[in-house]
């Protein structure tokens, strides 16, 4: 990629004004002068392809301008004090950050390890897009990795498959988040891999048609509606199914990999009149409605799931959001950041759409054990929720596998700490019966009740460990 191409890239989305950049640009360029990557190629070709994905995810200039100088601290002679006065903190900041993630090693199965994940979580509290530069840097990485030898192919695509690709998702990148996965599976599994590629595109070019046929049928009912849309299809990850595979035990050809439509439209009533036009025209699948638009997944993620029966018995998975739904579904945390210039851009609720992922931090800092921190890290991670209901209606999403101490701590602190007993669909359950999604759970409290010491080997989420753990050291019950 060019200088011109990027700034004409940047400039679709942004007013600023891009002389830093065009500085940013020309400094890397000099001084990586005399570097080369593993392939031969000079190598600011890869600060430059880190720039070009971050400018796709239309990120701020600071971050695009920190993307293309982000090993000048780590890999040249530049002192941090030039650099500071060059670029100004913002930016000196950003590349520092990345710089601490770089010297981090996540490959080895130890003590050290997880202290090394709490390092980089609590780099990326300070600013997300330390970890967005990161995660760019770690996709360009994985697509020039067949230059490096067969042991650290193996080494960078499982610390990518373990620690960025989940990472990406709980950000709400999905579009990096499968990229990162089909090129991780590629190299630790390469005869499952190729041979999985083959099936599915055999299948997909056999569905083509299908799928074709369905677009065109849901336009033709959709066009005299006069509501604006467009229909996508949707390519499957490839580590998705495989993962489905293990997880079913069954062979390619058992697994019901119903094909994908999206329909994009322009507000969130069309998207519910949308969804009862499919609906009229096709058969829904029961049970397969979820409502991610009233209630959002934690990584802001909206969208309205179904499944409708094809004439041709094929079940089609569709989901139905609007221009901005979709942008966040591909960019996440990502989508939120905007250009400082030009008011159109701004986004008054950033704070707010932000705030999950600083409490969350918040909550990680609290922890002990650098092992306690990495269980509740992952399970944090973990993106398949439960949603429980309150008796009043109200919903909370949980991760799998929560119990009703986690949702009390999910309601308030004050509600978790007087907890003394919980009802599930009217029925008493113990504190850590496992509750599924559309419960509705009942919590019983008692003034003056306190948290117990053994309730931190109940609960499973960090919010509620986080607070446990605070009340009692404060009560002395608990050393650091």
């Amino acid at each position: 990629m060019e200088l011109e191409d990027l700034i004409k890239k940047f400039k679709e989305y942004s007013t600023e004004d891009t002389t830093k950049l065009e500085y940013a640009w020309q400094f890397s360029l000099e001084a990586h002068m005399d570097q080369k990557r593993a392939s031969g190629e000079i190598y600011f070709i890869h600060c430059a392809a880190v720039a070009e994905i971050l400018v796709d995810f239309k990120m701020d200039l600071e971050t695009i301008a920190a993307g293309l100088m982000h090993d000048v601290l780590e890999d040249t002679t530049v002192s941090h004090e030039i650099f500071k006065k060059e670029f100004g903190s913002e930016i000196y900041e950003l590349v520092v950050g990345v710089t601490k993630i770089e010297t981090l090693k996540f490959s080895s199965r130890d003590e050290a390890q997880a202290e090394n994940w709490r390092k980089m979580i609590l780099a990326t509290a300070k600013d997300i897009r330390v970890i967005v530069i990161k995660l760019a840097d770690r996709l360009h990485n994985m697509r020039t990795l067949n230059f490096l030898t067969k042991e650290k192919q193996l080494e960078i695509s499982h610390e990518t498959l373990s620690l960025y690709a989940p990472l990406a998702q709980r950000l709400g990148i999905f579009h990096l988040k499968s990229e990162l996965e089909d090129l991780s599976f590629k190299y630790l599994h390469p005869d499952e891999y190729q041979n999985l590629l083959a099936k599915v595109q055999l299948r997909f070019a056999k569905r083509e048609k299908l799928l074709e046929e369905f677009k065109q049928g849901v336009e033709k009912h959709l066009g005299g509606t006069q509501i604006p849309h467009r229909v996508l299809s949707r390519a499957k990850n490839l580590y998705s199914i495989y993962r489905k595979m293990l997880k079913q035990n069954l062979p390619f050809e058992d697994i019901q990999d119903a094909l994908g439509i999206r329909i994009i439209t322009d507000n969130v009533i069309n998207c519910y009149a949308l969804l009862g036009t499919v609906h009229s025209i096709f058969k829904p699948v029961i049970g397969s409605f979820t409502d991610y638009i009233a209630v959002p997944k934690m990584n802001l993620y909206q969208s309205l799931h179904t499944s409708v029966m094809a004439p041709s018995g094929e079940i089609i998975e569709i989901q139905i959001r609007t221009e901005e739904m979709h942008h966040t579904s591909e960019y996440g945390i990502a989508a939120h950041w905007r250009y400082k210039l030009g008011e159109s851009g701004a986004d008054h609720h950033l704070d707010e759409k932000l705030n999950w992922l600083r409490q969350w931090m918040e909550w990680l800092q609290d922890l002990s054990s650098p092992r306690e921190f990495i269980e509740s890290f992952k399970t944090d991670l973990e993106l398949d929720q439960i949603f429980i209901f309150t008796p009043r209606g109200d919903v909370k999403p949980l991760p799998v596998g929560s119990n009703p101490l986690d949702f009390a701590y999910a309601i308030h602190s004050d509600i978790g700490d007087a907890c003394i007993g919980a009802k599930v669909n009217n029925k008493m359950v113990k504190l850590d019966c496992e509750l599924k999604s559309g419960d509705i759970c009942e919590i019983i409290t008692r003034r003056n009740s306190a948290p117990k010491k053994d309730w931190l080997g109940i609960v499973k989420t960090a919010g509620a460990r986080s607070h446990i753990r605070k009340y009692l050291r404060e009560h002395g019950e608990l050393k650091d």
